[in-house]
């Protein structure tokens, strides 16, 4: 599993991609103000952001990842397939509170190819918090550092872990919105019409539908994009890139 030096913070990072399915999964990020500015909060060493609010791509099918840990210790990791054995990930992927590295290898012997791993990397205390949504767990932001972290450290991080995953992963989920809210080709077809002035009857003619579902094509896209009319979503479809 190569690594990707990829930052999906850059504003044009994403461009390239068609879809969420060619953006590369595992990506490496340098420095970055929202990160630096948790840690300003509370000290870490190493961060990692994984899962996403979409189908398939949820924390723990390791489809979605954006990282500043070592490279060349997630590709060892992954080439050993170590998180089929690392018990700190096979306790996270069913835990909905925060899971502590040192409270799981307690009670579970790590492998000792993970213990020789992240000695040689300085990944110690690895900390989860996951991110729900209902009952759902999609995502999660786990940290490390050398030091085990305060019960007060973790309250905060408890609290902010939502807005971090999400303020990271944003991009991703604006760009693909059509994959997230699964917009048909007819929803966004009559918004990219609508967009250019046009009414239900003109939007039919160029599209071939009729009238009936063409308002109904652009009501399901008002309400799958969050807006409370037609104008609204096209202001949102175009903020999203959906329609030009």
């Amino acid at each position: 599993m190569p690594v990707s030096p990829i930052s999906i913070l850059n504003p044009s990072a994403l461009d390239a991609y068609t879809d969420l399915r060619s953006v590369p999964k595992h990506r490496h990020f340098g420095r970055n103000d929202i990160i630096d500015r948790l840690r300003l909060a509370v000290p870490f060493d190493y961060i990692s952001i994984s899962g996403l609010d979409v189908d398939h791509y949820r924390f723990g099918h390791g489809f979605s990842i954006d990282t500043d840990m070592p490279p060349a210790f997630l590709e060892a990791y992954d080439a050993d397939r170590l998180f089929s054995v690392d018990p700190f990930i096979l306790v996270a992927q069913s835990s909905t509170s925060i899971v502590v590295e040192r409270e799981v290898y307690a009670e579970h012997e790590p492998p000792p190819r993970l213990i020789y791993l992240q000695r040689t990397f300085g990944l110690h205390n690895r900390t989860l918090i996951p991110v729900m949504r209902n009952d759902v767990i999609y995502g999660a932001i786990c940290l490390a550092r050398s030091t085990p972290f305060e019960e007060s450290e973790l309250n905060f991080l408890s609290v902010v872990a939502g807005s971090i995953h999400t303020a990271v992963t944003k991009p991703l989920m604006d760009r693909f919105a059509a994959d997230q809210l699964r917009l048909s080709k007819g929803e966004i077809a009559c918004l990219a019409q609508a967009s250019l002035g046009l009414t239900s009857e003109a939007i039919a003619v160029a599209t071939g539908y009729q009238p009936d579902t063409v308002n109904s094509y652009i009501k399901s896209a008002v309400k799958k994009l969050g807006a409370m009319n037609r104008t609204q979503a096209i202001a949102e479809a175009i903020r999203r890139r959906l329609i030009t």
